[in-house]
């Protein structure tokens, strides 16, 4: 085994805005998406229910089973609009309408590209009605009779047009427009309009997934839309075909596009490190990204051995999976060789600042069906401790901070992706606990953002993940403040990627104080209010487990990575410099952890050909929610402080110290 450390690319340019999305298929098991449903209730107005009679008196008009044409529609939106913006191929509506002409002003993304989204392919939305039944806007006004324009608009006509693709496809099939939603499987696996069978299979099956489990949901223009379960209506399973380097759920199609492994200096390689995880590093998280880069660049900049790598590519328009490094082997993905060493990198083609033209449903199921598939692997918890954002990365030093990575940022749907792992989101303690997890209602809960077009120019409103912290409790007052972030004193911004002072749905912090509709977090070494009205709230009760320095300490020192103590390092390995992180952590505070851990080091190898050596010590240290990133306090540094879930008293009152175990 070659014990010689390697020259190392910065930890800084190991970050990774430059990824890619590849290939396979869309959507998650479904059959977890949601609870045995009910109607809508009485006292809903006609307006909240103008989608749902909609869905109604087009399946009447085109002879399509109700409950197939909204299981299309939720897989395709989710029944929402996006209020006429275009998906990433130019899809709009609740039925996804795909515009094989789209209008010239739409937003360019941040890379400088001159157009919004990619267009579909060539050849779709050219043919008659005799050919392909995709859900191209055009053909739909051809066999609706309504204008292109409305198409793009107008719910209700979108609706219809969604519906009469669906008939087309039926009758082109040669079968008849049965009542029967069975009858119905091959019409609806040709409406996404892929040429991949195995994808488009697969599609089909969380489309009847959905009809059997039943949905119901709010939608972004709030009207609240409902499909009774069919428990009768079943998918049809079958394996895929697939690449045998791909690790991947076996109901996906999913492909392969290898980063290399080279030499690319003196005793320097890219773009990986070979390893045998989890025999000689456990694999602890799973990071998700985003892109902020289109298709195509990023399957060059995976295949480019100076460049970052990543182990997963899903691909906006369909959540196709494209696998690039072995779950084994650690890529370069996170901006920190410490969380590269523990976790899988999963890139989503998208621009944060365009969440609803790349953050499409299909690439959500798919992301959280490979990230149910890979916690089962590997046991990963389920947990925002465990399955976190780039933007949650802990910087492995005070220096790097500044650069660390904001993606996928505060449009980025984690109370939606928890449900779709089958790990909802919610209270596990009373209102007045002294643990909250942060759980604002993603649809109505719409901070100001700037920054997403030009700098310091309002973003316009969106459901959010992102929580903003003030100094006191009143709207008025100031941000909290990051001195890492900002070193040079500078104040935190509502910039769309600023994380100075924000946190984000599924994190848990102590409860510092609450007065009227504001509670105060610990975060950062500080006391950080937020508005958390009863009637509508941005916080829930929590328990679990809270670190807090021992007495008679002061403050402990917070890190960004656990390293072993020094005398764990053999003789031949330089110890890497101790580099505390530039906060404070004093005496009284408390955070919440989800994870002890033992102090490691990986020194990687100068070639392919001993694997990497890991240095494990004794030291034990806690994972914190420490800021909007994760942190890690030594474990001899602290006490325990249990919250139970019965936890309901206001948090002035004492709470118990557990021994370390």
């Amino acid at each position: 085994m070659n014990k010689r450390a390697a020259p190392r690319i910065p930890d800084a340019l190991r970050g990774h805005r430059q990824v890619i999305c590849a290939t396979a298929s869309a959507a998650l098991m479904v059959s977890l998406l949601v609870p045995l449903l009910s109607g809508p209730s009485a006292d809903e107005t006609a307006d909240e229910r103008r989608l749902q009679e909609a869905f109604k008196d087009a399946a009447r008009e085109y002879h399509v089973p109700p409950n197939v044409l909204m299981g299309v529609s939720y897989l395709q939106s989710r029944w929402d609009s996006h209020p006429g913006a275009p998906s990433v191929v130019g899809g709009y509506g609740p039925m996804h309408l795909v515009d094989a002409h789209p209008p010239k002003n739409t937003a360019a993304p941040r890379d400088g590209d001159t157009s919004a989204y990619a267009g579909p392919p060539a050849s779709r939305g050219a043919k008659a009605d005799g050919g392909r039944a995709d859900a191209t806007l055009q053909r739909a006004a051809r066999l609706t009779g309504v204008p292109a324009e409305k198409l793009r608009t107008d719910v209700t006509a979108n609706v219809r047009g969604g519906a009469a693709l669906l008939a087309a496809a039926q009758r082109q099939l040669g079968k008849p427009l049965s009542a029967d939603p069975t009858d119905w499987f091959e019409a609806v696996s040709r409406f996404p309009g892929t040429d991949d069978t195995a994808s488009a299979r697969t599609y089909a099956n969380d489309v009847f997934s959905v009809i059997h489990r039943g949905a119901r949901r709010t939608t972004d223009a709030g009207q609240l839309v409902f499909l009774p379960a069919s428990p009768k209506v079943l998918p049809r399973p079958q394996e895929p075909r697939r690449p045998k380097e791909v690790e991947c759920p076996k109901e996906l199609a999913c492909s392969w596009l290898a980063a290399p492994y080279v030499e690319i200096g003196d005793d320097e390689y890219g773009n990986y490190d070979p390893s045998d995880r989890p025999k000689d590093q456990k694999i602890d998280y799973i990071v998700i990204h985003d892109t902020e880069a289109r298709l195509a660049s990023m399957l060059q900049t995976v295949q480019e051995p100076t460049e970052p790598s990543w182990h997963y590519s899903i691909r906006s328009k369909d959540g196709h999976i494209t696998q690039h490094v072995r779950t084994k082997d650690a890529a370069r993905h996170s901006g920190s060789q410490f969380v590269n060493a523990r976790s899988i990198g999963i890139e989503h083609e998208g621009f944060l600042t365009q969440p609803d033209t790349w953050y499409t449903e299909q690439m959500y199921q798919s992301s959280a069906r490979l990230v149910r598939y890979l916690a089962k692997k590997y046991d990963i918890p389920l947990d925002r401790q465990h399955i976190f954002g780039h933007d949650n990365v802990p910087s492995p030093t005070a220096s790097t901070i500044p650069h660390m990575h904001d993606d996928p940022g505060p449009f980025w749907d984690w109370q939606h992706y928890f449900e779709l792992l089958g790990a909802p989101l919610r209270a596990t303690a009373g209102q007045n606990s002294d643990m909250v997890t942060v759980l604002p209602d993603f649809h109505s809960h719409k901070p100001l953002f700037t920054g997403c077009t030009d700098s310091g120019a309002r973003c316009a409103a969106h459901g959010s993940s992102a929580v903003r912290l003030h100094t006191e409790p009143r709207d008025d007052a100031d941000l909290i403040q990051d001195p890492g972030r900002r070193p040079d004193g500078e104040d935190s911004t509502e910039d769309v990627n600023d994380l100075g002072s924000r946190v984000s749905t599924g994190q848990s912090f102590a409860v510092a104080e609450r007065r009227g509709d504001w509670t105060a977090i610990w975060y950062l070494g500080n006391k950080a209010w937020f508005k958390n009205p009863k009637n509508s709230p941005t916080a829930v009760g929590a328990s679990g487990r809270m670190v807090t320095p021992k007495e008679g300490s002061g403050e402990i020192a917070v890190y960004g990575r656990a390293h072993p103590e020094g005398d764990a390092y053999p003789d031949d390995v330089s110890e890497p410099p101790i580099s505390p992180l530039p906060y404070s952590f004093p005496e009284g505070q408390r955070y919440v952890t989800q994870d002890r851990i033992v102090g490691s080091y990986v020194e990687k190898a100068a070639a392919n050909d001993g694997g990497n050596l890991v240095v494990e010590g004794d030291d034990e240290y806690y994972e914190i929610q420490f800021g909007h990133r994760l942190a890690y306090v030594l474990a001899s540094e602290v006490d325990v402080v249990n919250v139970t879930a019965t936890a309901g008293a206001p948090p002035s009152a004492p709470a118990a110290r557990d021994p370390l175990r």
